[in-house]
């Protein structure tokens, strides 16, 4: 299947960082977190990425441009002739498709620029920040089960994130208010149908406010629910907690190491 990252933020509160660089491209374990996103996916099969740019787009651009010789352990370089090989080469055999839509557009915006290539197939959409280890086979056996538009992952989260009132596995409501308590809330790693993208308006519409509120009033909306790993990279304490947790050898998320 496709997947799109939503990668365009201006990421501000990891500002620490992200004033030089956007918030996928900040590194865990010497790695930009979007290159782990995608490592993951690529474990259950999908490999064609569709990355939805915005600020600081031509960092992504540099990193995939550059990745094969970056990514390999061994380059030797002519400089007489500029010529360049690369020995003892990764394993990805990835298709990235940088796509800028634009620096100001929001989440759903964002998405909606991408209609023309997603109108082929039921596809897979999550955020460039965040990491988690369900099992995408199993998500999308899920969503195919049963026959809507949408699917979210729903994880458990601190109170600072907005929730989901779930009826079993259908989403009752979708809201970005702040929860009390432990509470199911929207981790992302969403499988849609390509009619969900018509509920997007254009580029200033928030994935999160109108177009998946609307598909929860109209029972289009189903949460698949994930009682495991799941952590974003909201603040430099999300930050650092990833990284102890890469340098330990115990990252939940690595699935492809597995």
């Amino acid at each position: 299947m496709k997947v799109v990252l939503l990668a365009g933020g201006f990421g501000t509160r990891l500002s620490e960082v992200t004033q030089d660089i956007p918030k996928p491209m900040v590194e865990i374990g010497g790695r930009p977190i979007v290159w782990h996103i995608m490592k993951h996916y690529a474990k259950h099969g999908h490999r064609e990425f569709f990355l939805a740019l915005g600020y600081k787009s031509v960092a992504f651009k540099q990193y995939f441009l550059n990745y094969r010789a970056v990514a390999s352990p061994d380059v030797t370089v002519k400089l007489a002739t500029g010529d360049v090989s690369v020995r003892d080469a990764h394993d990805e055999d990835w298709t990235v498709h940088l796509v800028d839509t634009g620096v100001k557009t929001m989440t759903g915006g964002r998405l909606k620029r991408l209609a023309a290539h997603l109108r082929d197939g039921t596809f897979l959409c999550t955020y460039g920040d965040g990491v988690c280890n369900v099992d995408l086979d199993k998500l999308v056996a899920f969503h195919r089960g049963h026959g809507k538009l949408a699917t979210v992952t729903a994880v458990r989260a601190p109170a600072r994130f907005g929730g989901l009132s779930l009826e079993r596995d259908r989403v009752k409501e979708f809201t970005e208010k702040r929860l009390k308590g432990d509470a199911w809330i929207n981790g992302g790693f969403f499988v849609l149908e390509p009619k969900a993208l018509d509920f997007i308006a254009g580029d200033a519409t928030h994935l999160e406010l109108e177009p998946l509120e609307t598909l929860a009033k109209e029972g289009q909306l189903m949460a698949y629910q994930h009682g495991d790993f799941w952590q974003c990279m909201d603040t430099l304490r999300d930050l650092q907690y990833l990284n102890g947790l890469w340098e330990s050898g115990d990252a939940p998320w690595a699935t492809w190491q597995r």
